[in-house]
């Protein structure tokens, strides 16, 4: 049986690609964004009642990760990328139907101009994503303290500390957004978002985050991670 969905709304986010979102959502609270939500989906009766919630889930398509088939399964980045597990006892993104869900901060719900938009923080989206569906997030029956979580049992621990060049923080002083970046930055940064199969053996290479409209250019030196720059756009192409 095939089935066939809507696409709601649309998330606008910092992350412009794929490589260096966080993998779960949460984890980079200074990330903020919005879902915009589509005709006839934008009216101000389908949101009524939903900013007295403080989170919400969002299921989403994981459109950049689309396969023609699937596998039964997957390598895990918090596995070091080298142990398989089934598909179903993981987030991957590689899913027989690539549906995604994230449950994120709802900061404040904005009904003007005839249409909606869905203030948002701690995403993990990319700019772009296709929203399938809204819910709120209800504490006595979404939060289960005693839940076991199999080989995620605990949020993934800071793995870097984050220092950035003069030239870096020169770049971030000249932002009127300059100080909540940083922040954003190292949060972003110290969990280590490069792919698992990348290992320790490549140091002091460069690598590139489309974040905004910049790409951030940053190195792991002597077991610490080194923003090396704000590159704009047209002067960089991110190295994956």
């Amino acid at each position: 049986m095939k089935i066939q969905f809507e696409t709601i709304g649309i998330v606008q986010s910092p992350y412009k690609e794929k490589f260096g979102v966080p993998r779960q959502p949460g984890l980079v609270p200074q990330a903020k964004g919005s879902v915009e939500l589509l005709p006839p989906y934008d009216c101000a009766e389908a949101v009524a009642g939903l900013e007295g919630y403080s989170h919400i889930w969002i299921q989403f398509l994981f459109d950049r990760s689309l396969r023609e088939q699937w596998q039964p399964t997957v390598r895990p980045p918090r596995l070091g990328g080298n142990r398989r597990i089934g598909v179903f006892a993981s987030r991957s993104p590689f899913r027989p139907n690539p549906i995604g869900l994230s449950v994120v901060r709802l900061e404040r719900v904005v009904t003007e101009r005839g249409g909606v938009l869905l203030e948002i923080a701690g995403l993990d989206l990319v700019d772009g994503t296709p929203v399938l569906d809204i819910k709120p997030y209800v504490a006595y029956v979404d939060s289960i303290p005693d839940a076991d979580s199999g080989f995620a049992a605990a949020a993934p621990d800071s793995l870097f500390k984050v220092h950035f060049s003069s030239r870096a923080l020169e770049q971030l002083a000249q932002r009127p957004d300059g100080e909540t970046l940083r922040e954003l930055i190292q949060a972003l940064l110290e969990t280590d978002p490069r792919p698992a199969y990348i290992g320790s053996g490549r140091q002091q290479r460069v690598y590139g985050i489309r974040l905004y409209d910049f790409d951030l250019r940053w190195r792991i030196v002597d077991g610490a991670a080194e923003v090396l720059e704000l590159a704009q756009l047209d002067h960089f192409s991110a190295e994956i």
